[in-house]
């Protein structure tokens, strides 16, 4: 599985910086872009949405440019949620956060290019119809927006500090965490010419492998290895957020992440996807250990 994710993280890599170079100009702006996309992570989210078209088509490849966009905008909301004005943090992946390697005005232009980046990239792509391009947009936007992430990131700064429970928590990360990969799922799915009631299926699996991917962070802020994870354990509890082995206990939340593992078995046994790359990739992001 680590020499597929590492093949498949290139290839979206690849695809990530030539669109980059092609959608901007030279300058400090594009400096600022390119460091935060080059910061790390997994390309887990461009990664679903592949593995979910390549589970249901084996037609040529239409998502390349909503994966892109996709992770374009995920990497927005991460150099906006450094900010001071939110989380206020210097480091990220082991690198100085992007308005402390630049500044606070660089890193606000450079979330608001991948942002709208991400659209003019769907919408102009001759690939795809303009049926879907709609689709996809329309979908993108209530994911990212006001009633998805941007609620999430809003509801996880209210509630900063203070007491919480199971269902406010779920509320909070089904959003800021749960829509946009709800989104990588559905949209793979979409143009691999899935009808609506598998779509609506693939949305509850994307739903509940939101919440599998943070009830998974939080239990390795407790477990996990400090050298596999990049970043040192038990940062959680000494920023006193909260979390579901905080509320539920360690166990209880390992509990709790299995119920959402049954639910999603169940729906892909339905689909007859239960031995495809879309499975596989769930498998390891639910028992991911870094």
């Amino acid at each position: 599985m680590d020499q597929y994710l590492k093949e498949q993280k290139a290839w979206i890599d690849e695809k990530i910086y030539t669109k980059i170079n092609e959608f901007t100009s030279e300058g400090r702006l594009r400096d600022s872009i390119i460091y935060s996309m080059k910061a790390g992570g997994k390309r887990l989210r461009p990664m679903l949405m592949k593995a979910t078209f390549e589970s249901f088509s084996d037609s040529d490849p239409l998502y390349v440019s909503p994966a892109v966009a996709l992770e374009m905008l995920h990497t927005y909301t991460l150099i906006h949620d450094d900010l001071p004005a939110m989380d206020d943090d210097d480091m990220r992946r082991g690198r100085w956060t992007n308005h402390i390697e630049f500044d606070e005005a660089t890193a606000i232009l450079a979330g608001d290019s991948l942002l709208t980046m991400s659209f003019e990239l769907i919408s102009s792509d001759p690939s795809l119809s303009s049926e879907q391009k709609v689709f996809i947009v329309h979908q993108l936007s209530r994911a990212a927006g006001p009633k998805g992430m941007v609620a999430g990131q809003m509801w996880d700064m209210q509630y900063e500090d203070l007491e919480t429970d199971v269902d406010t928590l779920k509320r909070i990360h089904s959003n800021k965490t749960g829509k946009l990969i709800a989104f990588s799922i559905i949209t793979g799915g979409y143009l691999a010419g899935l009808e609506e009631g598998k779509l609506q299926k693939l949305k509850e699996i994307g739903e509940a492998v939101g919440l599998i991917f943070q009830i998974q962070d939080d239990i390795l802020d407790v477990t996990g290895d400090t050298a596999k994870l990049g970043k040192a354990t038990g940062s959680d509890e000494s920023n006193l957020k909260s979390t579901y082995p905080k509320l539920l206990g360690l166990e209880g939340a390992k509990q709790e992440k299995q119920k959402y593992e049954r639910r999603v078995e169940e729906l892909l046994g339905d689909l007859e996807a239960d031995e495809t790359p879309l499975a596989d990739l769930i498998g390891y992001m639910s028992q991911r250990e870094y």
